[in-house]
């Protein structure tokens, strides 16, 4: 009998950690490549788990969180227009009320910088949200530091 109540709580907190497990449907990478001696682009990529979106830059007021990417200020370097992203799926969301535009299975958004060193860090803040036909997560702010060579 006292296997059985033995075999019971380790059930039950097996069912317990599993349903405490934080969701992290999006991982994020990074990288560079420079295109002349003095400029260079950086590249931040999503990789989205199926089922799951996350939002564009574009994103209008009233909608979920946009993707919102900013740049450290240096001396090392200097931003070049806005960070550029591909065309977008944009689709009435009932949840919001709205037409809104948001990327599945993976992104790579894409800044071009005026190098004034040879090599340099260039590092930042990108805020993002996540969701699925059954839920949105929280935004999450990461920092991000790229090498560019």
């Amino acid at each position: 009998m006292k296997k059985y109540y033995l075999a019971a709580i380790i059930m039950l907190l097996f069912n317990l950690k599993t349903m405490a497990q934080i969701l992290t449907p999006v991982q994020w990478s990074y990288g560079s490549k420079r295109i002349s001696p003095t400029e260079a682009v950086v590249f931040l990529k999503a990789t989205i788990d199926e089922g799951w979106h996350v939002y564009s830059q574009t994103v209008k007021d009233g909608g979920p969180v946009k993707t919102a990417i900013s740049f450290n200020p240096s001396k090392e370097y200097q931003t070049i227009g806005q960070t550029a992203e591909p065309k977008p799926i944009t689709r009435m969301e009932k949840v919001f009320g709205m037409d809104v535009s948001f990327f599945e299975k993976s992104v790579i958004f894409q800044q071009k910088i005026k190098l004034k060193a040879k090599q340099t860090t260039v590092s930042g803040k990108l805020e993002y949200m996540t969701c699925n036909d059954k839920q949105c997560l929280p935004p999450e702010d990461i920092q991000f530091s790229i090498i560019v060579k």
